[in-house]
């Protein structure tokens, strides 16, 4: 802010310290002094210095304006709140002023906290750039990558083409080749013969000819041609069977490809679950870390409470999830049998379970080492090309999606669709009984590492 010149100074003005709100001028140290000293001038109102000081005086009356009026929202002098204002509220100038001030204050906070929502906003925007950036390089890279295989396939399976047309070829040549020196073979032997018949035709030896006709008169061994000839190979249908087994190939890879791609894409929404204890039924031993369940054939001596499976082996996850996604993954290797899964929180725990999503439950089975099923109200057999030993669950609540997926094998194994979920959702699993130690091998959830992504 500009420093107020002293308004008595002549020549160079110097910088004044007050101004007078009777005198209406303002005094640098020197000038000031009377205002100091005079006992009639001791008695004039002092300030700041300022600017315009003839705007601090009332217009009507020439009195400063001392006293704010609430009910006009103005500034005014002493007489205008005893002639014009009389019946009006009214406090001093600096009351006012500290309220309002205050009030700018929280004004200030609160344009300070929308400017910080922007930035902040500006930053997640940023984020998002960034991220949706990071997604389309990755798809690139992706694409290129199935494309630049596809392409490989491609020009594999015309190279196998072309080989096998000219394999084809390549035989039917030699077998000509085979059928012409034979050919050549015989006619020079049949030359030969030709000639030695033509002599003797022409001999005058009687002796030597009647001796030799037999002999010559037969023709040389040779093979009857009339049935030979040379079948050009059949191409027909060469071109489309290659073409059909590189589609088979190419479908096979790009479904590959495509659950891959979707098992990395669920896998983002990896949480970090634990085993809850006190739903667990008395038969489970879970690990102190709540990472690992089996059965231990043994009842613990534990409280019924109403969380608790009574008489199935199994046990639910601590976290629950009322919206959004969410995955785990759930190491199974060496199990003959287990459930996984998740259930509602109202489902039946006591007694005997029925695993359907009828009664709050999505859930796959294994049994007796190779039958995998889909509880899905009647039981969905499913062929596996192998056996899992490692199962991801993810759960889309508002799509209503349960999907289970081999995750070394990237391949989904069974997808629950259009279900209605109204109730929190809890990871659900069960180890089964240890069937004489047949099935001791633990369930195991996969740890989550600091970035949201399931630990390999």
């Amino acid at each position: 802010m500009a420093p107020v010149p002293c308004d008595v100074c002549a020549g160079t003005k110097l910088k004044a310290l007050k101004s007078c709100l009777v005198c209406l001028a303002s005094y640098c140290e020197t000038h000031l002094e009377p205002h100091l000293t005079a006992s009639r001038l001791k008695r004039h109102q002092l300030m700041e210095p300022v600017e315009n000081l003839e705007g601090r005086m009332c217009t009507k009356h020439d009195k400063p304006l001392e006293l704010f009026c609430r009910t006009d929202q103005t500034c005014v002098c002493p007489l205008c709140s005893v002639l014009d204002h009389k019946t009006h509220e009214f406090v001093p100038l600096r009351e006012e002023y500290e309220g309002k001030k205050a009030e700018l204050r929280e004004t200030e906070a609160g344009i300070q906290q929308m400017i910080q929502k922007r930035r902040l906003k500006i930053e997640e925007v940023k984020e998002s750039v960034k991220m949706s950036k990071d997604a389309a390089d990755r798809e690139k890279a992706e694409g290129v990558q199935v494309f630049t295989a596809l392409m490989g396939s491609a020009e594999r399976g015309l190279k196998e083409l072309i080989k096998e047309i000219e394999d084809k070829q390549e035989t039917a040549e030699k077998q000509a080749e085979g059928f012409i020196r034979d050919l050549e073979q015989e006619i020079s032997k049949l030359m030969k013969r030709s000639s030695e018949v033509f002599q003797l035709s022409h001999s005058e030896d009687h002796l030597h000819l009647l001796q030799s006709f037999t002999s010559l008169k037969a023709a040389p061994p040779t093979k009857d041609w009339t049935e030979v000839s040379i079948c050009p190979p059949l191409y027909e249908g060469t071109v489309v069977r290659a073409v059909a087994q590189l589609e088979e190939k190419l479908r096979k890879y790009l479904k590959k490809k495509l659950f891959e791609a979707e098992l990395k894409r669920v896998q983002q929404y990896a949480v970090d679950v634990t085993l809850d204890p006190d739903t667990a039924n008395p038969h489970l031993i879970l690990s102190d870390d709540g990472k690992q369940v089996h059965d231990s054939g043994v009842k613990k001596n534990l409280p019924d409470n109403p969380e608790r499976f009574s008489q199935c082996p199994s046990v639910l996850g601590t976290q629950s999830f009322s919206s959004g996604r969410f995955y785990f993954e759930v190491q199974v290797k060496g199990k003959t049998d287990w459930d996984l899964g998740v259930a509602t929180e109202s489902i039946n725990r006591k007694g005997e379970i029925r695993l359907k999503p009828q009664e709050g439950f999505w859930t796959v089975v294994l049994r007796n080492g190779n039958e995998y099923r889909a509880l899905a109200g009647p039981p969905v057999s499913l062929c596996l090309k192998s056996a899992p030993e490692k199962v991801g669950v993810f759960v889309d609540y508002e799509e209503g999606l349960v999907s289970f997926y081999d995750v070394d094998a990237a391949a989904l194994i069974y997808s629950f669709t259009g279900c209605s979920f109204t109730q929190k959702l809890h990871p659900y699993f069960s180890p089964c009984i240890d069937d004489g130690d047949k099935n001791s091998a633990p369930l195991i959830i996969c740890p989550v590492n600091q970035t949201g992504s399931i630990n390999k």
